[in-house]
Formats: C-alpha cells, structure tokens, sequence
C-alpha cells in the first residue's frame, strides 16, 4: 500500500488525536490491559480445576471438553461481529458492555449446580469477551499514535498476552488448591466490575464514521463458518471411546461428524468471500487480509497459535502425569515461561522502531522452533532443570519477538473506521490456530502412544508399566509437529513479510495476541 493510500485510509479522527493526546492515555492503557489480562486467562485458567469440576458436578469424560471448547468456540467464531460492533456502536459502550456481562456469565458459571448450566456460563463468556477484546485492542490504536509510546504500549499488551495463558495456570493452581475451583470462574466478577468502573471516567468513546451498516448476511456466513470451522477441529479431537478413560484414540480427521462440520465449514467460509467481494458495507473487507504484510501477520499468529498449544497442552499433561506434580506445581512450572515473554517483552518493543519487524519475527521464531524442538528430548526421568527450563525460556524468549512486530505488522495502515475489525481478526486467526492445535497435536498424541504400545506392548499385563514412556513417544511426536508448525510461521516471516521499521512508526496501531 501506497503512503498516499495510507493516509487516506486514516480518518481526521486518528490524526487529530496525534496532536492532542490524552493525558491520562497510561491510565486507560492500565484499564485495557486489565481485561486483556482477564480474557487471556481465562482461556487457560479453567485447565487445572476442570478435574474438581468434572468430580462435582459429575460431568462425564465426553462432555468434560465443553468447559474449555464452549469458551473458545463462542470467542473464536464471534470475533468478528464483536470487531464491527465495537467501530460502529462505539468501542467504550462496547467495551463496557463486554465487562458487564463477562462478569454476570462468570458469576452463573461459578454458582452452576450442574454441567449444563456452567458450559451456557462458559458460551456466554466466550460471547461478552468477543465484544470486550476487539474493542480494547481498537481503543488503544485511536488513543496511542506516537511512535515511542505506541512501542510501550506494545511491550505491556504483547507481555500480557504471551504470558497470560502460563499465569492463568499457576492462578487456577492457586485458587482450584487453597479455595475451590468455582473461585476460577468467580474471581472475574470483582476484578470485571472494577475494570469497568476505572473505565468510565478514564477511556474516551469513539467509533467508525461514514457507512456504518451491518452486513447481515457477511455475519451470519462469517459466524457460522467459523463455528463450524472450530467445532469441526474439536470433533477430530473427541475421544473414540468416551467411557474409556485409559483410552487415547481420538475420532479424526475421517470421522463423518468431522467431516460434515469441515465441509460445512468451508461452504460457508467460501460463500462468505465471495459475498464480501460484493457487498456495498462488508464486515470484513477483503483489503484488510489480502495486503501482503497484514495477511502475512494473520498467518503467523495462526501457526503460532497452534504450534504454541503443544507445549502448554503436553508439558501439563508431562509434569502431572510423569513428574507427578500437583496442579499446583504444574502450575508454577510454567512460570519462567511468564517471566521470560514479560521480560522480553520491553526490550522487542524498544527494538522494534530500530530495526523493524521482519528480523524480529525471524529471530523470534527461530528461537521458538529451536525451544520446541528441545521438548522432543524430555523422558521419564530428565530433570526439569536441564531439559524444560531452557526450552521454556527460549520459547518465551523467542514468543516475544513474535507478538509485538506480528500485532504491528497485522495492523500496518489500518485506519479508525476498521480498526475493531481488523484486531478481531488478528485475534480470531490465534483463536482458530489453537483450535487447530488442539485437534491435531492431540490426534497425532494418541497416534504416538498407539504405535508405542504397538510396537513394545507383549503382554498385557504390562501396559501400566510401559504406559509412562508411551506418553513419552506420544509428547515427542505432538512437540516435533508443534515445532513444524512454528517453522511454517517462520516461512512466512522470510518470505511474506516485507515491512521496514519505518513503516510501523507511521502506520501501525497497537494489538495483541488475544
């Protein structure tokens, strides 16, 4: 895109709030990380204390997925309605509708007395938080335009958002250990409500101007493709044999139900395409992904996402299982991985208007391959500190310098009319990504496990033995994938993106991996 093209996208309001910023802009910086914080934790927050859940309210092991899925399902399919509500209602009445009805579902989801009540719960947060993240993330991109504080701004959002999904599990340890796991749902209410009452005197409304008319039917095809799309992924990572709970197999990709909800899945993301290309006012214009850099940074942040899942997923299961950790503990051994994306976090924030986004996101990735691949040579008895500290820090390390350039470069140019839509879908490619993951690190898992014991397995009465070291195989094939699909981030950063450093202090907006 052209510099006289840029400037046109950007609308009076976004160069006239350049001139005058807001004095209390780092106050309301405070209050929008807070529910970044908030969304991204509780993403991961619900993992430990789903056992104490699962024995209460006596949800069976088909049905103990909803806790986590109905969550991302809802968050990950309504990003994009979220992002377009926000630009044309207003971000701040959209942002604080978000909070306010957060905090309700996560009070019914702490209070349910059984199963189904707390999977609507968990539905209804994934929807209320889908209004509040776009809204924030486009709060912050029509409220910091200066270069040096954009990159701060930077720093706090992509330290919250990469370590966000390790401290949630240290917190759900925390809280699931000393109180009880409905304080994981509970805990969001106050902290919630008080965000909100921080916000009203501190963020300032703004929308999109211009045609603001929703585009029904690019909604409903949009949503509707995207649940499918993710529904379908969980269904190839549904257990074969529910009941079972020795059992690994997973339904797969050749399930008919996977099958239908994936076709039905890229009918309607297809049909979606082609009626934005012709729609007078579409929700998401095809503009926003076809540019190189901004299309290129969509794909990263999928990749990332569902290479990243293997290590959170599998390091749990690894620490619980083999090491027999507590949740507690597990939850503490993910620590260096919050600390070492926080620390990071500052100093790629600081490089980035030095020596721009591209060498950042090659270096960064490199690490992170590198950190994964370190993963495949934990084994039963390998010491924590010798063989998971160093992959965490180089993963965290190298995470760092892939959120911060990746959000920049995925909103080069966009101006204030589509900033909401343009953050949904920076979140919504991660949201789709980890539910990419989770189905096929899971199912390729179950296939390492099942060839272990194929291959080892000679009496039977030895499968509790030999158990432990089929987890191992089945760790090792989920953690060499998950790097595969960090590398393929990586190719995007060589070859796609093209972005200089100076092209993100004049153009680029402040994201984060939601």
């Amino acid at each position: 895109m052209s510099h006289s093209a840029r400037a046109a996208d950007e609308t009076p309001a976004v160069r006239g709030a350049a001139e005058e910023p807001d004095p209390r802009r780092w106050l309301a910086l405070a209050v929008l990380a807070a529910s970044q914080l908030m969304v991204v934790l509780d993403a991961s927050i619900v993992n430990i204390a789903l056992p104490s859940a699962q024995d209460e309210l006596g949800i069976s092991n088909a049905d103990r997925q909803w806790v986590v899925t109905a969550y991302t399902l809802a968050f990950g399919s309504l990003l994009l309605l979220g992002g377009r509500i926000a630009d044309y209602t207003g971000r701040k009445r959209t942002f604080l509708l978000g909070l306010i009805g957060f905090a309700a579902a996560s009070a019914v989801g702490g209070l349910a007395p059984n199963q189904e009540l707390l999977f609507a719960a968990r539905a209804l947060q994934g929807a209320f938080a889908a209004l509040m993240a776009p809204a924030a993330l486009s709060l912050i991109t029509v409220t910091f335009t200066e270069p040096k504080e954009r990159a701060k701004a930077f720093g706090v959002f992509g330290a919250l958002s990469g370590g966000g999904a390790a401290i949630g599990l240290i917190v759900g340890g925390v809280l699931t250990e000393y109180t009880s796991w409905r304080w994981c749902l509970g805990v969001n209410v106050p902290v919630a409500l008080l965000v909100a009452a921080a916000a009203l005197p501190l963020v300032h409304e703004s929308k999109a101007h211009g045609d603001t008319r929703y585009d029904v039917p690019g909604v409903l095809l949009a949503t509707a493709g995207l649940f499918s799309l993710v529904y379908g992924f969980t269904e190839a990572a549904r257990a074969k044999n529910p009941e079972d709970p020795s059992s690994t197999a997973v339904q797969g990709w050749g399930d008919p139900s996977t099958v239908t909800w994936l076709a039905a899945a890229v009918v309607l993301l297809v049909a979606f395409v082609l009626w934005e290309r012709r729609a007078r006012n579409p929700m998401l214009p095809l503009r926003i992904v076809l540019h190189r850099n901004r299309g290129g940074s969509y794909l990263i942040f999928l990749f990332s996402g569902a290479g990243l899942f293997a290590m959170f997923l599998f390091l749990t299961y690894y620490f619980q299982l083999n090491l027999g950790y507590t949740p507690l503990q597990a939850g503490f051994a993910f620590l260096p991985f919050s600390a070492g994306i926080i620390l990071t976090a500052g100093v790629v924030a600081q490089l980035l208007p030095r020596v721009g986004p591209r060498p950042l996101l090659i270096a960064g990735l490199t690490l992170a391959v590198t950190g994964m691949l370190l993963l495949t040579q934990v084994g039963q008895d390998t010491p924590y500190w010798s063989h998971v500290l160093p992959a965490e820090l180089l993963l965290s390390i190298g995470m760092a310098g892939v959120f911060i350039p990746a959000s920049s470069t995925a909103l080069l140019g966009i101006g204030s009319h589509d900033a909401g839509v343009a953050s949904a879908v920076l979140n919504t490619s991660q949201q789709i990504g980890g539910s990419l993951g989770t189905a096929l690190l899971n199912t390729l898992f179950a296939a390492g496990v099942t060839s272990y014991f194929a291959e080892n397995l000679r009496d039977p009465a030895d499968a509790d033995r030999l158990a432990p070291l089929a987890f191992i195989n089945g760790y090792h094939v989920s953690f060499f994938w998950g790097s595969m699909l960090l590398a393929a981030g990586l190719l995007v950063a060589i070859f796609v993106i093209n972005a200089r450093k100076q092209d993100v202090p004049a153009d680029a907006p402040v994201a984060a991996a939601g």
